[in-house]
């Protein structure tokens, strides 16, 4: 039986100093790095979501970032269609895909497969979002749980992304997504992969990080970015562009839903429940090999790790 081809997934919550690391390790091996970002799918959101700057995408370049506008939306389908089509072209060219990121669905889904739900449906969705302004999420929330019990359970009263896309499959397939998720999934894809994550001992340093981080991009111009992106898009506060993390926040505040004295705190504390939420990911449901990203040697346990990963798969060389 031929060997897969091998791949390497590096996993954290924010903060955790991911792209640092995979910059380190593109340095020193044949590897080339794949974004498994949500938020880096967006165009002309620099500051909220980290992205690299373009000198460092002029050294290293990464794909899926830079795909699409503010306006539009990005599904896990489609992220695993352009990562395995990524996957492959690096793959041929001799080296090794390193997928980075915090987005957990799109991890889950690139190497357990997807179920076959039906494609997104504009009218639906533009309908599902008209009902929304004029009754409210937890509205349809209801409406979910007579469909869909299963899936309404699961999904909070305000989760309005999740419910209109399980509204969604309801209506365009007339039946419970639930029930096709239960039916099965594509095939897993043809790699071998090597999941590493990134996790704290201490979640108190880690917080301090994220506060830390969310401070400089206040610092660093997020509210001009967001002033810009409602200048140049037409945006709304349903959007998953502006649903992200510290964009959501600056957007509220715009709107006058609190003061700017307490715009750092919300957007620190969400920040904060979003890192919770990937490592509860990561510790409950995806498979890992963990590191301490706190660890001051972080670094040289991870270049030894994919180092021993590659000699394996007899692609050894460092850079």
């Amino acid at each position: 039986m031929s060997r897969l081809p091998p791949a390497i997934l590096l996993m954290g919550p924010t903060a955790s100093g991911k792209t640092t690391l995979a910059l380190e390790m593109a340095r020193r091996f044949p590897l080339e790095i794949i974004s498994v970002d949500s938020a880096l799918v967006f165009r002309d959101m620099n500051i909220g979501t980290a992205k690299p700057d373009a000198t460092t995408l002029a050294r290293f370049p990464h794909r899926l970032i830079d795909l699409i506008s503010p306006e539009e939306s990005y599904s896990a389908a489609r992220f695993c269609r352009e990562a395995l089509a990524a996957m492959t072209e690096i793959t041929a060219a001799g080296r090794v895909p390193l997928l980075v990121g915090g987005t957990m669905l799109y991890y889950k889904a690139l190497q357990e497969g997807l179920a076959d739900l039906p494609q997104a449906d504009a009218a639906t969705r533009a309908a599902l979002e008209a009902e929304a302004r004029e009754k409210g999420w937890p509205a349809l929330h209801a409406e979910l749980a007579m469909r869909d019990p299963q899936t309404a359970a699961r999904l909070a009263p305000h989760d309005s992304q999740r419910i209109q896309r399980a509204l969604e499959v309801c209506r365009l397939s007339r039946r419970p997504m639930s029930e096709l998720l239960a039916k099965g999934k594509s095939a897993p894809p043809p790699w071998r992969f090597l999941p590493l994550a990134l996790l704290p001992t201490e979640r108190g340093i880690l917080h301090e990080r994220i506060a830390t981080r969310f401070l400089a991009m206040l610092s660093n111009g997020l509210i001009e970015e967001v002033e810009n992106l409602r200048r140049r898009y037409v945006l709304s506060s349903d959007l998953p562009s502006m649903r992200a993390v510290g964009y959501r926040q600056v957007w509220a505040w715009m709107e006058g839903e609190f003061s700017r004295a307490e715009l750092a705190d919300r957007g620190i504390f969400a920040t904060r429940r979003l890192a919770k939420r990937q490592i509860t990911w990561l510790t409950n449901t995806l498979t890992r090999e963990a590191f301490d990203c706190l660890d001051a040697k972080v670094g040289a346990r991870l270049t030894e790790r994919i180092a021993e990963f590659l000699r394996r798969e007899g692609r050894g060389r460092q850079t």
